[in-house]
């Protein structure tokens, strides 16, 4: 069997395809702002820090020593600045380490002067640490490192995390609105599909293509329903037409014939024709349907007391009588009946002539199988998805086919609109089996 690709829904792929495009031109603008926001921000923090030390240097140039103590105590408790004479003994670490420190350290070197020494640490001591001179005396500053610094790997996690969040939401909300209208298209195929015709979609869309398509919609939808309601009475009048002449065959057979065997073969060929017109008219039937609980051992019971010729067929049923299933009981009947009849004709043992079948269920979760198997031939495996097809039969060289080729088109499309299931396969001891899935009762 070839591999099951895996498949998402339109909606997914949508929202997967705007949430990659939109995360992507998240992390380009992300990328171009650090860019252009570097310079700059090495600019303005080089020239924050070179006015705190012109500041610095004016304010102890111009003090006496009193209020010099004064004005370094008022530095330290108001700006984070620290002010203290720097050694010769000072062990210090260059700031450069990145892009932005080198770009600040060359800043505020241009600004303070070549002798200007930026370190990140004085004596074991970490911070934004500048060496100035005051006439031939040497200072330290020590700023806070935070304003100069980048910003902080949580301030870009908060932040893209943000954006991230509202890029998907953004996304979900815009592949539901593109999706929507063909959400609503696919349910109203669906229900097309079942036989009803009474859909309609919204034909005053904004977006052009979708009001075209669902204008185009409801018009096929409309002429689908005249079609299907022509041929219903087309069928009607047909089956009307066709019995009052074989109503008349068949009086005049009974009154002219003599023959009794010619009178017998006549009466088999007007049954038969009105069996046929009887299969036309459950095939055409319209498709609404009553779903309710069903007991389904009765049913069986009352389809089993139709064929009550025991010499060309007998019915055995294992069912238990409590098991409900969701059906309408004329609809289900009529599926067990046209099974059946259908194994009385084709299922018929090679060397006996009589047909056996056996009715089984099984349950599976919430749905009940039921089994129908005969005991004949079989099908060939090539030709079983071809038996629902109407007017197809098995094996076309049969002269015993005297049906319409309808009676499993009509239990396929009978358990369609009872939201079940129908499946032909051949039994591994011979024969054809017949599973039908419905759904159990509560």
């Amino acid at each position: 069997m070839p591999r099951k690709r895996f498949a998402l829904s339109l909606f997914w792929r949508t929202f997967i395809l705007l949430a990659l495009l939109l995360a992507a031109g998240i992390f380009a603008w992300l990328q171009t702002f650090r860019a252009l926001e570097f310079e700059p921000r090495a600019v303005q923090s080089a020239q924050q820090i070179a006015s705190l030390v012109n500041l610095s240097r004016a304010g102890l140039r111009y003090a006496d020593a009193i209020n010099r103590v004064t004005l370094i105590k008022t530095l330290s408790d108001q700006e984070s600045i620290r002010l203290k004479p720097r050694e010769p003994s000072d062990r210090f670490e260059p700031f450069e380490v990145s892009g932005l420190t080198r770009t600040i350290s060359q800043e505020l070197r241009s600004r303070l002067g070549p002798a200007t020494i930026v370190a990140s640490a004085v004596n074991g001591t970490p911070g934004l640490w500048v060496g100035f001179q005051i006439e031939r005396d040497n200072y330290w500053l020590q700023a806070d490192p935070n304003r100069v610094g980048p910003l902080t790997g949580r301030t870009w996690f908060v932040w893209v995390g943000i954006a991230l969040l509202a890029t998907l939401l953004g996304s979900a909300v815009i592949a539901r609105l593109i999706n929507q209208p063909l959400k609503e298209l696919s349910f109203a195929a669906s229900r097309i599909r079942e036989g009803e015709y009474d859909s309609v979609l919204d034909e005053s869309m904004i977006t052009r293509e979708i009001r075209e398509v669902n204008q185009g919609f409801n018009r096929m939808a409309r002429e689908l329903a005249k079609v299907d309601e022509d041929r219903a009475v087309m069928l009607a009048g047909i089956s009307h037409d066709l019995r009052t002449p074989l109503a008349r065959l068949r009086l005049e057979a009974e009154m002219s014939v003599v023959d009794e065997e010619a009178k017998r073969n006549i009466a088999a060929d007007i049954d038969q024709l009105d069996a046929i017109i009887d299969k036309f008219m459950d095939y055409a039937r319209p498709g609404e349907v009553e779903l309710v609980p069903v007991h389904v051992s009765s049913v069986v019971d009352k389809a089993i007391s139709q064929f009550r010729d025991t010499k060309r067929i007998r019915i055995t049923a294992k069912l238990p009588i409590d098991t409900k299933v969701m059906a309408d009981e004329t609809e289900l009947g009529r599926v067990l009946t046209n099974l059946f009849e259908n194994a009385r004709r084709y299922g018929r043992n090679t060397y006996t002539g009589i047909t056996n079948v056996d009715v089984s269920y099984t349950r599976a979760g919430s749905w009940v199988i039921l089994s129908v198997r005969d005991h004949g031939p079989g099908v060939a495996p090539e030709k079983l998805p071809q038996l629902t097809t109407p007017f197809f039969r098995g094996d076309a060289a049969r002269t015993a086919a005297t049906g319409a080729g309808l009676g499993l088109a009509i239990v396929d499309k009978a358990l369609q609109r009872m939201s079940g299931d129908f499946e032909l396969a051949n039994a591994p001891g011979g024969g054809l089996v017949a599973h039908i899935k419905l759904k159990r009762a509560p």
